[in-house]
């Protein structure tokens, strides 16, 4: 009966230590070529690029006033070295898949300019590092 207890603990624990995201969840399954068929620099909109992606992660302004919406979705896998006990302590790696869309808009509320880009990196912690 122990070690049925200790089985189910330790599955519940990888359950909860398993993948994490933040940000834009539209972003989510978007590539390069979606984007590009979605925003067209001089033609989409402010109001057509909110109503496919949602409300930008962050807002800022350039110098001369155009609008800049910044779009990010970024998740987090552990890698097995994360399930392992003790030796996590002191090593372990994510993966960490980041997108990150920037839409700048001229005066008339129009795209005048975007970028999307993606990035896979790793991250590591524990004591070791």
């Amino acid at each position: 009966m122990k070690t049925k207890s200790l089985a189910l603990s330790l599955i519940t624990a990888m359950v909860l230590v398993g993948c994490a995201t933040s940000g834009n969840e539209k972003l989510k399954d978007q590539t390069q070529s979606s984007i590009q068929q979605q925003i067209i620099e001089g033609k989409t909109t402010m109001s057509d690029v909110q109503t496919s992606l949602g409300n930008a992660t962050s807002v800022s302004f350039t110098d001369a006033g155009n609008e800049i919406w910044t779009y990010k979705y970024e998740r987090a896998s552990p890698q097995a070295d994360a399930f392992i006990p003790i030796v996590s302590l002191f090593s372990r790696s994510v993966d960490v898949k980041t997108k990150e869309l920037i839409v700048m808009f001229d005066k008339s509320k129009v795209v005048s300019k975007f970028n999307m880009r993606e990035v896979n990196n790793v991250v590591k912690a524990g004591i070791a590092q």
